[in-house]
């Protein structure tokens, strides 16, 4: 035995690439960019950032209710 734990990497969210992209789009359709957010005042900051985080989660919701959808529509009892 080596000694070594088989891939002992922390936990990540499956979900996390699609909700940063979702907010890079959002923040995009409106002109801006996840580097010059940095810069602006902090309570538009604050407002955009919140805007594009209720944006993601309701798209990661809607990902969510259609794949349990298709779940049950081919009668998988197990989710995942």
């Amino acid at each position: 035995m080596s000694g070594k734990e088989p891939d002992s990497r922390p936990l990540q969210d499956p979900n996390a690439l699609l909700e940063q992209a979702l907010i890079s789009e959002f923040l995009e359709l409106r002109g801006y960019d996840l580097r010059c957010v940095g810069s602006l005042p902090d309570d538009e900051r604050r407002r955009l950032l919140r805007e594009a985080s209720i944006h993601a989660a309701g798209k990661l919701a809607e990902v969510e209710a259609r794949a349990h959808f298709v779940h049950e529509l081919h009668g998988d009892t197990e989710m995942v």
